[in-house]
């Protein structure tokens, strides 16, 4: 009997890893192992060479991250050693096992002074450790294994962790007003779409392996809105009745500093992967709806 393609999913309890088991049973062309942080800490690297002998994935698909943005400028060197180091490491791993290497990056690593989307290609400046620590990760994925893909997202949300959704929704059940930034602008990334990007990435190499494109490419939900748009969108769609207020950055402080232009050109992975976006109005819908029917 031939054995399925192995897909090692990292972080699988994270939003990301919780939506690709979500979505695992529509791929029956291929074997999933999801390992949380608890099963496989990526930044114990011996832990991970043991892993990849024995599973012998065929790609890896590390969702593994330090996303505490704030709490990063606190413990940097946790945030370098896991979103840095042992992306590297991974990465390494992965040539020397021949998997293909997906890694999930991040919008922060820019410094949002531009007025125009961002391309792939733009030079990096980020303004936390956070941000900073993710481009670590990136730069040394791509000395080790010019063969990686990294995928970089922005302002991702889901039903599962922590996120601006969940936070807002929340919120608004607690409070009669909130006062949310207007003046920080970006694209929301539903991991959902995110999971069947990578899985339309991943299916296409099995068809043929030219299809298999390396390099960065970036990903989010069509539309640009600033983080009170988004929060009127979700009072909206679950029909609060809390006052939301908008406010400047300002006057809403935060340990670690935002980029204030988050806007990332999608052009590439269109044309490279032929991947369809959709609008953030429709995956803020589905991603509430399927809060609500979780509930």
């Amino acid at each position: 009997m031939k054995t399925l393609p192995k897909i090692l999913v990292t972080g699988a309890n994270g939003q990301l890893g919780k939506e690709l088991k979500d979505r695992c049973s529509l791929y029956p062309g291929f074997e999933f192992v999801f390992l949380s942080k608890e099963d496989f800490p990526i930044h114990h690297f011996e832990l991970a060479r043991n892993f990849f002998k024995t599973i012998e994935p065929a790609y890896c698909i590390n969702c593994a991250a330090y996303t505490a943005v704030d709490k990063a400028e606190e413990e940097k060197d946790l945030a370098f050693q896991v979103n840095g180091e042992a992306v590297g490491v991974l990465a390494a791993i992965c040539k020397q096992h021949q998997t293909r290497f997906i890694h999930i990056s991040t919008d922060y690593i820019f410094d949002g002074r531009s007025d125009v989307p961002y391309k792939e290609d733009f030079p990096a400046n980020p303004l936390n450790v956070y941000g900073t620590s993710k481009l670590e990760g990136e730069k040394q994925a791509l000395q080790i294994n010019a063969d990686t893909i990294i995928l970089r997202a922005s302002w991702v949300y889901s039903p599962y962790g922590n996120n601006f959704v969940k936070t807002m929704m929340k919120l608004m059940g607690e409070k009669n007003e909130i006062c949310v930034v207007n003046d920080q602008v970006g694209s929301p990334t539903y991991a959902g779409d995110l999971t069947e990007a990578i899985m339309h990435i991943i299916a296409n190499c099995q068809l043929s392996i030219a299809n298999w494109k390396p390099g960065i490419y970036h990903f989010s939900n069509d539309g640009v809105i600033s983080w009170y748009e988004f929060a009127i969108a979700i009072k909206e769609i679950t029909g609060s009745e809390c006052v939301l207020q908008p406010v400047s950055t300002s006057e809403f402080p935060t340990v670690a500093t935002r980029p204030a232009f988050s806007v990332m050109d999608k052009t590439k992975i269109q044309e490279s992967f032929g991947i369809k976006l959709k609008d953030w109005t429709e995956s803020l819908n589905n991603c509430i709806q399927k809060i609500k029917n979780a509930s």
